[in-house]
């Protein structure tokens, strides 16, 4: 870089530098299109910074979807286990490129291969398949799926799913048509209550209403000759926020033109490179997902008839979301909960567990990319996976801390954080935030017109357009959407830009920025934060206009039975299911036959449960202290996690069902005259002596399972050790 000539006044320094981030800026946009153009052309065009083999193209299924299964090659020195389960990260498609968990070394992908897992990318190709569906496409992560699983006959767990925004919902689907095929599945900023949210916040959830319905969606298809354009869904996505895609964001790089410029481009390169879907998948999406909200009350079936109920799901379900994610707000994430369960004992009683975290920050896309969130939260869950997978069942909030000098036993974190599994009812999700039963209604009478509508349209408009609209009219109509036009004339395509490419070379040779005293800088911030406020602003006023239109139109008593909807409203609950009833009520009649059966693992464990049931926490410590007791046993007399996941299941719903009667029938497992009682007691103290001391109704808990087992009360329960 130069350095400014003496005598040169402030604001000719400021000027120079100005002009000379003017021309760096262009440079950097015009380098963004040609990057746009050239990603246009490829057949599969990705962000993914980790190589990868093809394992199944879906093209070549019997019901052909544009989706692929690659297997990541861990990089040089990192080596994977093969007792560990596999990780499969699964992109989302909702408008943008692929590759997204996979873009930095920092990343889902890249702390599941630090962790020693084997790791798969179910991405996608940029053109849909002629007539693929979104069930052909749930049925080809199923196939996928299974194929991963086939070639870890060895591991210790079913694959682990990491399953990003739009793909959450795909494989939730995915996973209740199948529910034996998956291990735990992460959802990481997924909607699946689609109507949630709180007043003056979230207004995405009012969209489909003020534009009357799904019927410009179908517009929209029948516009791109059955195809619909992504790139609607990524304008959709930055209209949430005029004050970052109008000016924050390009002033960010213009104000650091000397730094930011990699970056920015790392990013745009994926957020610039809109793909397409079919027509119907993206009616399909609208029509039961964004306006008519059934996926979580059981109300979309396949084409064999096949209801889709997510609670048949039998894996582990993780829900990463934000407060800082107005995309996907923790009320459209989590309340598919209240949807599906009236209390937590139905949660346990299903043998369900579902965990969740709230960053308290991070945006809807940081959760993908950021290198922080990375290292931490997917780090955490990533390595923590084996406990999330046998957790026994029930509603949990996972609580990641840094560990300090206070952490008692730290080396058994494993790491720079603690993880930690606080039980949580129902009543901790409808505390934060949601709608009560006239907003439900109105969001059914937004439903019932948006019916309406598109009934309207298709009738009456729709073969007037298609009639019009030739294939050539729609590659056009593609080329000329704003947010593809912004990129590709911004390059060398376009003759104008031609010297910009030149000239940029001339400036970074005699690069001469500004002092930062400069009092002209402190000005050109402050007029950006000025020009940040009055577009935040605006769309304050925009979004909180919207909301006020929707809760006054669709509010409205007259519209709402007109749409045929009576006094009692649309109950977001899922319908009684009489055979899971029925295998409800068979569990709780075999279970009352195996409060006396058990042997010393099923004793240690259930009598661990009853200690720890006080505090409602487990702690990834007493786990891996677990791990290091199992794996110190010849391979021949270890419990398998399946095995062990089984038993905690069983063992918390026999404490939850009689706790009295579940504590007094240890002596009958384990004969307190017999050296296997006392084997079980030294092993519970191990394990419970993993997070210190324990106090208060836990401490007395312990000491009755050592009465009752025939043993002196132990240091961590009161004051001196017993027997074993």
């Amino acid at each position: 870089m130069g350095e400014i000539a003496p005598g040169f006044s402030a604001l000719q320094e400021y000027g120079l530098d100005a002009w000379q981030r003017s021309i760096l800026l262009l440079d950097t946009l015009r380098e963004r299109g040609d990057k746009y153009i050239e990603r246009s052309s490829q057949e599969a065009p990705h962000v993914l910074s980790f190589p990868a083999e093809l394992i199944r193209d879906g093209r070549t299924l019997e019901r052909p979807v544009n989706y692929l299964l690659v297997r990541i090659l861990s990089p040089v020195g990192v080596k994977t286990d093969p007792v560990k389960p596999p990780v499969v990260v699964v992109d989302p498609r909702a408008g943008h490129g692929p590759g997204i968990g996979g873009m930095k070394s920092e990343s889902e992908i890249g702390e599941a291969l630090k962790a020693g897992h084997a790791c798969y990318f179910i991405g996608f190709l940029p053109n849909p398949m002629p007539g693929q569906t979104i069930e052909d496409v749930c049925r080809a992560e199923a196939i996928f799926i299974a194929e991963v699983a086939a070639r870890h006959l060895d591991a210790e767990g079913k694959p682990i799913i990491i399953a990003n925004c739009q793909a959450g919902w795909q494989t939730m689907i995915m996973a209740a048509i199948n529910p034996d095929l998956a291990g735990p599945i992460m959802l990481a900023g997924s909607p699946l209550s689609y109507w949630a949210g709180v007043r003056g916040k979230n207004p995405m959830r009012y969209t489909g209403g003020v534009l009357g319905g799904t019927w410009m969606t179908a517009l929209a298809g029948d516009l791109g000759h059955g195809v619909f354009d992504g790139a609607h869904l990524v304008a959709n996505f930055e209209s949430l926020n005029p004050a970052n895609t109008y000016w924050t964001k390009p002033y960010n790089v213009y104000s650091k033109v000397d730094t930011e410029v990699d970056r920015f481009l790392e990013f745009e390169t994926w957020w610039g490179s809109p793909v397409l879907l079919n027509a119907a998948e993206m009616q399909w999406i609208a029509d039961n997902l964004f306006v008519g909200d059934k996926l979580s009350t059981g109300q979309i079936r396949t084409s064999d008839g096949i209801r889709i109920d997510l609670r048949n799901i039998k894996s582990p379900i993780i829900v990463f979301c934000s407060w800082g994610d107005n995309i996907t707000p923790p009320q459209q994430a989590l309340d598919w909960i209240l949807d599906l369960y009236d209390d937590v004992n139905e949660i346990v009683a299903d043998g369900q567990t579902i965990i969740y975290t709230m960053h308290e920050s991070i945006g809807h896309l940081g959760i993908f990319v950021s290198g922080k969130v990375a290292a931490k939260e997917h780090g955490e869950f990533v390595s923590c996976m084996d406990l999330i997978d046998v957790t026994p069942p029930g509603l949990y909030e996972a609580i990641i801390s840094d560990v300090d000098g206070n952490t008692v036993n730290p080396d058994l974190a494993g790491g720079k954080y603690l993880f930690r599994l606080e039980s949580r009812t129902l009543a901790d999700i409808r505390a934060l935030g949601g709608n009560d039963a006239a907003d439900d209604a109105r969001f059914a009478t937004a439903a019932r017109v948006s019916d309406v509508n598109l009934g309207l349209y298709r009738a009456l408009v729709q073969p007037a357009v298609r009639s019009i609209v030739t294939e050539p009219i729609a590659d056009a109509m593609r080329a000329l959407h704003p947010h593809r036009l912004r990129f590709g004339s911004l390059s060398d395509h376009n003759p104008m830009i031609a010297p910009i490419k030149p000239l940029a070379e001339a400036v970074r040779a005699h690069r001469m920025p500004m002092s930062k005293e400069n009092p002209f800088r402190a000005i050109e911030q402050a007029a950006s934060s000025w020009i940040t406020t009055w577009l935040r602003t605006w769309g304050e006023i925009h979004d909180g206009m919207t909301e006020a239109f929707f809760l006054s139109s669709y509010g409205s008593p007259l519209l709402q039975a007109m749409v045929g909807l009576g006094e009692q409203g649309s109950p977001r609950r899922i319908e009684r299911n009489l055979a899971r009833e029925t295998a409800a009520a068979e569990l709780r009649s075999n279970l009352e036959q195996r409060f006396e059966n058990g042997d010393a693992a099923e004793a240690t464990l259930r009598a661990l449960i009853y200690v720890r049931l006080p505090e409602g926490a487990i702690d990834e410590r007493g786990f891996r202290m677990l791990r290091i007791m199992r794996d110190a046993r010849a391979a021949s007399d270890r419990i398998s996690l399946p095995r062990f996941k089984a038993m905690a299941r069983e063992q918390l719903q026999l404490v939850l069902l009689d706790e009295e009667r579940a504590i007094n029938a240890l002596p009958r497992l384990l004969n307190p005259k017999r050296p296997e009682a006392a084997t079980a007691l030294k092993t519970l103290r191990q394990l419970l002596s993993a997070r210190g001391s324990l106090e208060g109704q836990s401490k007395a808990r312990l000491a009755r399972i050592e009465a009752l087992l025939g043993a002196e009360t132990s240091a961590i329960g009161s004051r001196a050790v017993g027997r074993g």
